[in-house]
């Protein structure tokens, strides 16, 4: 095993390998120890929508932890936390009045499903304690929200921890035909009723699809339906807005491209830029009412929920979002992105590109043995862990996926830059991926 360090003490993720040692950032560019440059195509973990180096969002983190560093939310309320949630009721989809704050999508979502669960008890609905989320999905790391995941290969280790969730297939119009149940909500109707509605408390999934379908869109159509089902059977829509929240796709959130609001969303990544660990529940009155005149508290409190720091980080993000028209970017740097990405598929190292898919500042590129069959790469041949060595080894910085095809095999990388990326950037950012196809080709 390798260290970064002989004596480096940090234990990371990854234990095989040693890790660049990265000391400035600067716009969509990340500069390593020997001065190599990264240009950040996902922004991290599609967090840094912001870019990096915005100093107004760390001096408004510095200016609070000068006022005071840490009040806890079952005491006291503070000034950011008010006025970070009174900025969120004027850019979510509508009814979303109320947020509750956290440090990561793993404790949104985990908090969400739990708040849907008490929603129901104290509605004198005891018996709604089910949960349907899609296949390929994700939604976190944490006990719940990975149970709600179809990342088998994550759950595979803490499979007799996790809780039974009935999975349905997602929209994947790459590999679904128009008329799969998958593609249309009727597999959710299915599933409510296989499960019996009076036992489902929630449906929860992304938008648009993130790192697990590549970015894809469901057809139109599919988002009102599946409103229409969970309205009938009373069941709470739970839409994960960690990945493509915060202007990522064109929108503040995805599903405002669908016209369908949810009864709860969950936010996080790119809520503060990437600048402070930051997540939020966001909630309608109707949702939680029948807490407010039963028990009168959410069964749910976490150490760093509502502090001071952390949503003066986010205040800042988002008002500089709105200051410079960072979401409107996002949809007009989309287009371009997306134009630019297509171009692989003419590449002559890009054979291999089945499909680029996705929408604003959020792409996915599928990668296929076979374009006419859509056959994936056996997974022994590991194509998206070797075209992400190779693209950091041209200096950039891809985010990838596997298993999607059919479990097991499939390869896709993402490409989810901040929002004030440049066209040239946009060019050097195709010009580096095509070099890494080469590479691996």
């Amino acid at each position: 095993m390798s260290h970064r360090y002989p004596e480096s003490a940090v234990f990371y993720r990854t234990l095989d390998r040693e890790l660049p040692l990265i000391v400035r950032g600067q716009g969509v560019w990340l500069y390593d120890e020997h001065g190599k440059d990264y240009l950040d195509a996902c922004g991290g973990a599609y967090v840094a929508n912001l870019g990096h180096g915005v100093g107004t969002v760390a001096e408004a983190v510095a200016e609070q932890i000068k006022k005071v560093a840490y009040v806890n939310g079952t005491a006291f309320t503070n000034e950011p936390v008010e006025a970070l949630a009174s900025e969120l009721r004027t850019l979510s989809p509508r009814e979303l009045d109320f947020a509750y704050f956290l440090s990561s999508g793993s404790e949104a979502v985990e908090a969400a499903l739990k708040l849907a669960r008490q929603h129901h008890v104290e509605a004198g609905r005891p018996n709604k304690h089910k949960i349907i989320a899609r296949t390929p999905g994700y939604h976190g790391n944490t006990l719940l929200a990975l149970s709600a995941s179809a990342r088998e290969h994550y759950k595979k280790m803490y499979g007799p921890w996790l809780v039974p969730v009935h999975l349905i297939g997602a929209p994947y119009p790459y590999r679904c035909d128009p008329g799969d149940p998958a593609m249309t909500g009727e597999a959710l109707e299915r599933a409510i009723l296989e499960e019996g509605p009076d036992t489902v408390a929630a449906f929860i999934a992304e938008p648009i699809g993130g790192s697990s379908t590549g970015g894809s869109v469901p057809p139109a159509g599919y988002w009102q339906r599946i409103r229409e089902i969970c309205d009938r059977h009373d069941v709470l829509l739970v839409c994960d807005e960690v990945l493509t929240g915060a202007g990522r796709t064109g929108t503040w959130a995805a599903v405002e491209h669908f016209g369908v609001t949810p009864d709860i969303m969950t936010m996080g990544k790119g809520l503060s830029g990437g600048y402070v660990p930051l997540s939020a529940v966001l909630t309608s009155e109707r949702v939680i009412a029948p807490i407010a005149r039963g028990s009168r508290a959410f069964k749910h409190a976490q150490t760093f929920s509502h502090t001071p720091a952390i949503c003066a980080a986010g205040l800042a993000a988002v008002r500089h979002i709105k200051a410079h028209g960072l979401v409107e970017r996002a949809r007009a740097m989309g287009e371009v992105l997306h134009a630019k990405l297509a171009t692989l598929v003419d590449h002559p190292a890009g054979w291999s590109v089945g499909d680029v898919r996705g929408k604003g500042l959020l792409a996915g590129v599928e990668l296929v043995a076979d374009r006419a069959t859509k056959a994936p790469f056996p997974r022994s041949a590991m194509i998206a862990e070797r075209l992400t060595a190779a693209a950091q080894a041209e200096g950039l910085v891809l985010w990838s996926n596997v298993g999607h095809a059919d479990g097991t095999n499939g390869d896709l990388v993402m490409v989810a830059p901040p929002f004030i990326i440049t066209e040239s950037e946009i060019d050097e950012l195709v010009a580096r991926l095509g070099r890494a196809l080469a590479a691996i080709a």
